[in-house]
């Protein structure tokens, strides 16, 4: 992956990681919501992906990261009881 690569899906990270905490109620930092972003959209892709959902560009993109965001911070919730 390039630098400019690097950049792009950092941003998307980010970017998902603040909806995700918008949608979830967080409260975390920049930091931690690049993490979370980059991580759900691992997560995002895999999940959406067993039921057949594929997408593409940049819109997608956010929306899938920030879908397996929420669904990290859910699951983190629920085993941090």
């Amino acid at each position: 992956m390039d630098v400019m690569g690097i950049v792009i899906a950092l941003l998307i990270g980010a970017v998902a990681g603040w909806l995700a905490g918008l949608v979830m109620g967080g409260r975390g930092g920049l930091l931690r919501n690049i993490i979370l972003g980059i991580i759900g959209s691992v997560v995002g892709t895999f999940l959406l992906g067993l039921v057949g959902i594929h997408g593409g560009g940049l819109i997608a993109n956010i929306l899938v990261a920030a879908f397996g965001a929420c669904v990290l911070i859910g699951v983190g919730r629920v085993l941090l009881r």
